[in-house]
C-alpha cells in the first residue's frame, strides 16, 4: 500500500528544497511535492502518516564509524568516556566494574582519555592485578596493560623488538611500561575476539544507537578492526531481514601492505560472498598515521617539544600505496585514509595524483578522514584530485585538558589553525562530517551542526563559546553542513542516486524533527529534538 507522508520537508535537492507531501511505496519514493497534487495523482486510497506541524529532512550519514565498535563499547566493555580527563573517576569505575564482574576472565575498559600525563602498569596493577586488564584510549589507537595482560599476551621484549619503542614504550632501564600505541596496540584485538553471535549483538546494538540519532546509513571504516569475521556477521544479519542501517564497508589494509593488487582481489571476493541489501563492501582502509593526543599525528614540520620526532608513519611506502590507489579504482573501490597530520595528508594526495595519471580516471572519490593539521596547498589538491575531506566538526573547539597538550606539541599556530572546513568548501573540495563513534564518544546530527556553524562547544560547564570556540574563520553555514550530513555523504559513498536527498526514485529514509533545524537560530538548534526515524518508509525509531 501506498503510504502518504506529510510535512515541512526540506529534500536537501537545491532545486526544489521545500514540499509538503511524500508518496512512498515498497521502500521507495513515489512523489514529492504538493500534498493535493499528491492526493490528486494517487487517490485517497492511501496510508497517511501526517507530521504535518514538524521538520523532515533525509535520513543522516555517517560515512566513518566503527559498527562493531560500538556495539562493543555499548554491551561489552566498561565505558570511561563520559568522564573526559578524570583519573580518579576512572579508579572509581575500574574498581566497580571488577567488583561486579567476578566471572570475567579478563576486564576491558575503554575511553581513556589522553592528556600527556605518565602513568604505567603499576596503575592498573593496583586495580587488578590477577587477570588481564586492558584499559583502552577513547580513540583506540594507544592502550594500557596491567603486568598480568603483558604476562598472558607476550608483550615482552621480543614485542618490543618487533614494534621499536615508539609503539612500545619502556623506562629508561629499557623495562616495558605496559603502555603500547599504534600497530602494537592494534595487535592486541586478535586476544579479545568477540564471538561471532556476540559480533552480531554489536552490530544491533549499534544500529539502534545510529537509528535512534537520525542516521540510516553509515561507513564502516576497517569493519574487521575488532573482529576478523565482521563482513560476515554484516551478512548474516542481512540475510535474516535484521539489518536496516545501510553499511558501507572498506575492508581493512595493513600497513605498508606487501601485495596491493592481491590485496584489491581479496577485496573483491569479500563483496562477492558477502554483500546484500543493506550491507555492501566498497573499498579499502588504510593508516597512514596515529592521533595527535597520542603523539603520533605524522607532520610535515618537527614537534615543537622533541627535536627531529615527526610522528609515527604507518602506511608510508609510496609505490604501494599508489599502486593500491590505482588497483581499487579499477575495480570501482575507494581507498579510504585515515589521516591526522599534515604529512600524512600531502603523502596521500601525492599518492592519489600518481594513482589519476595511471588509470585516467579523476573521480576516484578516495577519502581522507580527520584532517587534523592540512597545509593549504593540499587544501587546494585536496579539490583538484577530488578527493573527499571527512571533516569531524565535532572536534572543532578548544577541549580543556586536550587543548593544553595540543598546542605544547604543535605550537599555537599549527593548533589554532587545526581542522579546516571552510577552506575545503571554498576550494571546491566536497566534504562530509563524520563523528568516528565510538572512537569519538559523541554521535549527533545538531551538536555536529552547532559546532560546525560555531566551532566551539555549547556547554555552560566547559567555557561555551568564549572559551572554547577555535579558528572561527572555518565555520561554515547550515545549509553547507546539512550537506555535509547528507547529499555529499551519500556522493562520499558513491550512493548520491539512491540516497541523501529526498527524490523521486531514492530510498524512503526520513527524520522527522520538532524545529526546522535548517532555519532556527544557531543557538536554538542544539535543543532540537529527533521525534522520528524512518527507513524504507517505515518508522524504526520513535520517542
Amino acid at each position: 500500500m501506498k503510504k502518504l507522508i506529510l510535512g515541512n520537508v526540506t529534500t536537501m535537492n537545491e532545486n526544489n528544497m521545500h514540499a509538503d507531501a511524500i508518496v512512498v511505496e515498497d521502500g521507495k519514493i513515489l512523489y514529492v511535492g504538493n500534498k493535493e497534487e499528491a492526493k490528486s495523482l494517487y487517490g485517497n486510497d492511501l496510508q497517511v502518516l501526517d507530521y504535518s506541524d514538524k521538520y523532515i529532512l533525509p535520513g543522516f550519514i555517517e560515512p566513518h564509524s566503527h559498527g562493531i565498535f560500538a556495539g562493543y563499547r555499548a554491551l561489552g566493555q566498561l565505558d570511561l568516556s563520559s568522564h573526559g580527563i578524570d583519573y580518579e573517576a576512572y579508579k572509581k569505575d575500574i574498581r566497580q566494574y571488577v567488583k561486579d564482574n567476578p566471572d570475567f576472565p579478563r576486564y576491558l575498559t575503554c575511553g581513556w582519555s589522553e592528556d600527556g600525563s605518565f602513568f604505567d602498569h603499576n596503575w592498573l596493577d593496583e586495580l587488578c592485578s590477577d587477570k588481564p586488564m586492558i584499559m583502552n584510549t577513547c580513540g583506540g589507537h594507544s592502550c594500557l596493560l596491567n603486568k598480568k595482560a603483558m604476562e598472558v599476551y607476550g608483550i615482552n621484549k621480543d614485542y618490543l623488538a618487533k614494534y621499536g619503542k615508539e609503539r612500545v614504550h619502556i623506562y629508561d632501564n629499557g623495562e616495558l611500561t605496559g603502555y603500547v600505541c599504534e600497530e602494537a596496540a592494534v595487535d592486541l584485538f586478535k586476544f579479545i575476539q568477540p564471538s561471532f553471535e556476540d559480533a552480531k549483538r554489536y552490530i544491533l546494538g549499534w544500529q539502534d544507537i545510529a537509528l535512534s540519532k537520525g542516521y540510516t546509513a553509515v561507513g564502516d571504516a576497517g569493519c574487521e578492526l575488532l573482529f576478523k569475521d565482521a563482513s560476515h556477521a554484516y551478512n548474516e544479519l542481512d540475510s535474516e531481514k535484521k539489518l536496516k542501517l545501510r553499511t558501507y564497508s572498506w575492508i581493512l589494509t595493513e600497513d605498508n601492505c606487501e601485495d596491493p593488487v592481491a590485496k584489491v582481489e581479496q577485496i573483491k571476493e569479500i563483496k562477492k560472498q558477502y554483500d546484500g541489501d543493506y550491507y555492501q563492501v566498497i573499498g579499502s582502509k588504510v593508516f597512514l598515521d596515529g592521533v595527535a593526543e597520542g603523539r603520533t599525528s605524522w607532520t610535515v614540520d618537527e614537534y615543537c617539544d622533541e627535536k627531529g620526532y615527526y610522528g609515527i608513519q604507518r602506511f608510508n611506502n609510496e609505490e604501494r600505496m599508489v599502486t593500491l590507489i590505482a588497483e581499487a579504482n579499477k575495480n570501482n573501490f575507494s581507498v579510504h585514509a585515515h589521516s591526522e597530520g599534515d604529512g600524512s595528508t600531502r603523502f596521500m594526495l601525492r599518492c592519489i595524483k600518481k594513482a589519476q595519471d595511471i588509470t585516467n580516471v579523476l573521480d576516484q572519490r578516495n577519502l581522507i578522514a580527520h584532517l587534523h593539521f592540512v597545509q593549504p596547498e593540499d587544501i587546494d589538491n585536496m579539490a583538484k584530485t577530488k578527493s573527499i575531506a571527512i571533516v569531524p566538526p565535532l572536534w572543532t573547539p578548544k577541549f580543556k585538558g586536550g587543548y593544553e597538550p595540543e598546542v605544547k606539541a604543535f605550537g599555537l599556530e599549527r593548533s589554532d589553525a587545526s581542522y579546516p572546513i571552510k577552506s575545503f568548501v571554498d576550494a571546491g573540495a566536497t566534504i562530509a562530517f563524520h563523528s568516528d563513534y565510538p572512537i569519538s564518544p559523541v554521535l549527533d546530527v545538531v551538536r555536529s551542526l552547532y559546532m560546525a556553524e560555531l566551532r566551539a562547544l555549547p556547554d555552560e560547564g566547559w567555557g561555551g563559546v568564549e572559551l572554547t570556540q577555535r579558528n572561527p574563520k572555518e565555520c561554515i553555514n547550515r545549509l553547507q553542513a546539512l550537506r555535509a550530513l547528507t547529499i555529499d555523504a551519500a556522493y562520499a559513498l558513491k550512493q548520491e542516486n539512491i540516497m541523501g536527498s529526498i527524490e523521486v526514485g531514492k530510498i524512503a529514509n526520513f527524520t522527522v524533527y520538532d524545529q526546522d533545524i535548517l532555519n532556527i537560530k544557531v543557538e536554538d538548534v542544539i535543543n532540537a529534538k529527533l521525534l522520528k526515524t524512518i527507513v524504507d518508509g517505515e518508522e524504526v525509531y520513535s520517542i
